[in-house]
């Protein structure tokens, strides 16, 4: 599975320095060589010279997979003992480009590899991007340099970044993929309370209801037993979860919705997590203890490539799940809930004492609760007026479709948008976004010429439910450039079809 191209960067001068420097024993540009003492992030300079000076050292070999908006290139590397390595795993860093760790951390492990390849085990096929908005990075904001959320773009695809990415997942198929950020530890909520978050790092794997159980439960277990892991590497763990302060605040796991990494690149069958270190961002020098989320990071990189005891039980549970068909039902709408509401002791640091203090609270959502499914169909068909946008999509993604040459009689589902809610949800607490549907009761209609025609099988079959369902709370109707395409009238130019042609 090779990259688009090798290396093509780096002045003469400035590789053959690197190159003796890689030779001597070199770290990415002025890092020190403990990762523990790291006080600054490598910057996009630095990360391109170090892997301009590892490329061909070892098993590491480094390519681009494409530019961003602004021409910076994007670096995939590649580290396998032997070409026929079974696991594949795929890391990920820096969608958001202020936030930092778990770069550096991915750049400390593909040292290591470089210098000492029996770091990598003999069956693991790894792939690395290191950084995926690298506009975002060199600017220090979130945002890419288009001003967009690239975790939040992994539906629509419009960006290079996001686009290069899922190519990878495409060829890839990774086995286990992971994405990987950082949260503040002291928002000003907190801090108001004399609080600020206990966990140094967090983590969640996989949890779209539309995925199967197995996956799910195999993915928690990673979750589950990485406490202990860092406990002994003397840091603080938690599953992810995001919100507010406890008690009175809710807070929930990560989000089930499928714009973002996490669920976007779990969609291609293999188990998938998201990480997130804390960055204390009120401090005088936030960077200070960046070597401590670093190391953090490289904890659970370390345990995802050497726990090899489970290994064989993973691929088991991927193999099966890409085989498995579209369910009956597919979930259209679904949330966080506390089932019984069960009370848990949460755990916060007081900022005077410094004593970690537990703040009993019910309103943590433990469980994803499906609220609504529709039937399974048959396949999608997109209206002819549609055909070039939603075509263009689904290129993007990979996906197959038929473009109809001549009408054809079917009986498919008309669904109307009835309206869409951007303003956050308090009651449930759920994002702006939300497509509220109609579905009317199937009847026959003859697809003219010009449409496209999606049909729901193969392994393709879960990514194309996932995209184009038009009954979906968070559907593509939510962005202005898909919601152009529906009719005045509300119809949505995607049907649900449940009975082909005889």
């Amino acid at each position: 599975m090779p990259g688009r191209g090798r290396l093509p960067f780096v002045s003469t001068v400035v590789a053959a320095a690197l190159f003796a420097g890689a030779l001597a024993g070199a770290v990415p540009g002025d890092l020190p060589e403990d990762h523990r003492t790291l006080v600054k992030s490598t910057s996009f300079a630095g990360m391109e010279a170090f892997l301009g000076a590892v490329d061909g050292k070892g098993p590491v070999k480094v390519s681009v997979e494409g530019k961003t908006a602004g021409g910076r290139s994007l670096y995939l590397v590649h580290a396998a003992r032997r070409p026929d390595a079974p696991f594949r795993v795929l890391f990920y860093a820096q969608q958001h480009g202020d936030e930092v760790s778990g770069k550096d951390a991915l750049l400390y492990l593909i040292r290591d590899i470089s210098r000492d390849p029996a770091r990598l085990p003999e069956d693991v096929d790894l792939w690395i991007m290191p950084m995926v908005n690298p506009d975002g990075a060199e600017a220090g904001t979130r945002k890419n340099g288009a001003g967009a959320d690239l975790n939040r773009d992994h539906v629509t695809l419009f960006h290079p970044e996001t686009q290069a990415l899922h190519r990878v997942a495409r060829r890839l198929k990774p086995h286990l993929a992971v994405d990987s950020h950082e949260f503040g530890r002291d928002p000003s909520e907190w801090t108001k309370r004399g609080w600020e978050k206990w966990s140094d790092i967090t983590m969640d794997g996989l949890n779209n209801p539309l995925f199967d159980a197995e996956r799910i439960a195999a993915a928690e277990r990673w979750v589950e037993e990485s406490a202990a892991a860092e406990a002994a590497a003397g840091h603080r763990f938690l599953r992810y979860w995001v919100g507010g302060a406890p008690p009175d605040d809710e807070q929930r796991h990560s989000a089930i919705d499928a714009d973002g990494g996490l669920n976007g690149i779990g969609a291609y069958g293999g188990l998938s997590f998201i990480i997130e270190a804390a960055v204390r961002h009120q401090a005088k020098d936030p960077s200070a203890d960046l070597g401590k989320r670093v190391d953090a990071y490289l904890v659970l990189f370390r345990r995802f490539l050497g726990e090899s005891r489970q290994r064989a039980g993973d691929l088991a549970v991927v193999e099966r799940a890409r085989k498995l068909p579209l369910p009956a039902f597919l979930p259209t709408d679904a949330i966080w809930v506390n089932p019984g509401g069960k009370v848990t002791d949460f755990p916060v640091v007081e900022l005077a004492t410094g004593k970690v203090v537990k703040v009993a609270t019910a309103n943590l959502m433990t469980e994803v609760a499906v609220k609504r499914s529709v039937p399974a169909p048959l396949g999608y068909a997109v209206d002819p007026g549609a055909a070039a946008a939603i075509g263009a999509l689904l290129e993007r993604h990979g996906l197959g479709f038929e473009k109809v040459s001549a009408p054809r009689a079917v009986a498919a589902e008309t669904c109307t948008l009835l309206r869409v809610e951007e303003e956050f949800d308090d009651v449930y607490s759920r994002y702006g976004g939300r497509t509220i549907v109609k579905r009317a009761p199937a009847r026959a209609w003859e697809l003219p010429a010009g449409s496209l025609w999606i049909p729901l099988r193969g392994e393709d079959a879960l990514r194309a439910a996932l995209l184009l369902e038009p009954a979906a709370m968070y559907g593509l109707w939510q962005y202005p450039d898909f919601r152009a395409l529906v009719a005045p009238d509300g119809t949505i130019p995607v049907r649900r079809v449940v009975e082909a042609a005889r």
